[in-house]
């Protein structure tokens, strides 16, 4: 008889590639997971990782197992569904996955809710960037994502998978100080050509959003400099090695030095929340939505009316 945690174990490999990443998602210890795999190895009598460089790789044998994981998993989700259902009550785990920007300004908020709302709900939450997340929750290694998309590349949900908008967030285009553009209300894009820009490293939404958007304005954007937290690129900015395009929702007080000019047309960026069609039915799901949405309300509702200009530091 095969063990259903074992096999968990193999699924959140294969899901995040390394074992010390499924560790983090299970919330297990790396050692904890590698002696799952180790004893489902002997229960099969099949080798199912490989050591390949610094990581793993999972066998044929072992990728067959994994799927067959998912689907134990995605019948065991149901049976858990139908039962929360019919007591009404949001209970159990709930795993998010959200983007940085939406973890420091959203997610504490509506988790905070939740857990005044449902002392039986036990929410776990996760960083993880827009474009692994989506793939998460559709293979069940989470149970709720918070993404976004920007105007220019809509986020595409996979099958099995449902979305709900939580709400629209604005960018502006930040500058140093004494940057010419500091003065001014507004500028177009068209404007930008020549610029030194700040931006996260590729592969990332901003930075796709990035050359895809200056592209479309006739020139090639030039990054200088590439960071993974808006912090780090408003700090960069401030010192004058750029500018940068950042969003308002988690952005936090700006540094002294930094100005901010509205950008024409407004870049703009939808939230969404987003699960597996099995688990619509869920009332744990249901309530994070609903949290979800009425926390984005406020939250975008003050990002939207932060005035625009030099920082104080404040």
């Amino acid at each position: 008889m095969l063990d259903l945690q074992r096999l968990r174990a193999l699924h959140a490999v294969s899901v995040h590639g390394t074992v010390g990443a499924a560790a983090t998602a299970l919330g297990y210890t790396p050692s904890a997971v590698s002696q799952q795999i180790a004893k489902l190895e002997r229960e099969t009598r099949t080798a199912l990782l490989e050591r390949e460089g610094r990581g793993v790789r999972l066998t044929d044998e072992a990728l067959q197992l994994a799927e067959t994981a998912r689907e134990l998993m995605a019948i065991m989700e149901r049976a858990e569904t139908g039962l929360e259902e019919r007591r009404g009550v949001a209970a159990g785990r709930l795993t998010i996955a959200a983007f940085a920007s939406a973890a420091r300004g959203l997610l504490p908020g509506a988790l905070a809710d939740l857990a005044s709302r449902h002392p039986a709900l036990d929410t776990r939450l996760s960083e993880v960037d827009p474009h692994l997340s989506v793939d998460l929750v559709a293979k069940g290694a989470v149970d709720l994502v918070v993404a976004h998309d920007w105007d220019i590349a809509p986020l595409p949900a996979p099958a099995g998978v449902e979305q709900a908008v939580i709400g629209e967030d604005l960018c502006d285009l930040v500058v140093p100080a004494g940057h010419p553009l500091a003065g001014r209300k507004s500028v177009r894009r068209e404007e930008l050509g020549g610029e030194r820009w700040v931006s996260q490293p590729p592969g990332r939404v901003c930075h796709d959003w990035l050359l895809r958007t200056m592209r479309s304005a006739g020139f090639e954007p030039l990054i200088a400099h590439q960071a993974e937290e808006n912090p780090t690129l408003a700090a960069l900015v401030a010192a004058g090695l750029g500018i940068a395009v950042l969003p308002r929702l988690g952005r936090g007080a700006l540094p002294d030095g930094v100005a901010t000019v509205r950008l024409e047309p407004v870049p703009r960026r939808r939230l969404y929340a987003l699960w597996r069609d099995g688990t619509s039915r869920r009332p744990a799901v249901r309530a994070a939505v609903e949290a979800l949405r009425t926390q984005g309300n406020s939250c975008l509702a003050r990002a939207a009316d932060q005035p625009q200009g030099p920082s104080d530091g404040t």
